[in-house]
């Protein structure tokens, strides 16, 4: 594998959770052995958009998401418990540019059923922006009730009688 295309969220003004700043158009590299997780080592990166937001609290905190080049020696992890595939820790990185919220949501809007479900409940919108979501299918329209307009009873237990 020569490089990976993928996105990486960072606190807002680019810094990471470690509070270094990051900056666009720039090479990163990582010394040492390459390993996923809170106590790897490497650049961390998905696939997924929406699986960036994981890390994050974006109902209380801003985020920038950037579209980056992984490449080097990796590691990959796939959370399958959770349904989160395709997440990557690279020796190398680069930032090739910052996604503003126009960009996210329309990217998103191509999505599947399944990966705008998880982005949904993810990721803090205007109602004008979870309203771009409406009607495309009842489940993305219960998970925005859910998360994004705080209806809490949408999801509700079925009693089953004997």
């Amino acid at each position: 594998m020569d490089y990976i295309i993928g996105f990486k969220a960072f606190n807002k003004g680019l810094i990471n959770k470690y509070s270094n700043k990051y900056e666009l158009n720039r090479l990163y590299k990582m010394d040492g052995k390459i390993k996923y997780g809170i106590n790897g080592n490497g650049f961390h990166m998905c696939l997924n958009l929406e699986d960036t937001l994981r890390f994050f609290d974006t109902f209380n905190e801003e985020v920038d998401v950037c579209l980056v080049l992984g490449f080097g020696k990796y590691d990959l992890y796939n959370d399958e418990y959770y349904g989160y595939y395709d997440m990557y820790s690279f020796q190398k990185i680069y930032i090739i540019k910052k996604l503003n919220r126009e960009e996210i949501i329309n990217y998103m809007k191509k999505q599947s059923i399944e990966r705008i479900v998880r982005f949904v409940s993810l990721y803090k919108m205007s109602e004008e922006e979870y309203n771009s979501f409406r009607n495309m299918d009842e489940k993305i329209d219960k998970y925005i009730d859910y998360y994004q307009c705080g209806k809490k009873d949408v999801f509700q237990l079925k009693k089953y009688s004997k």
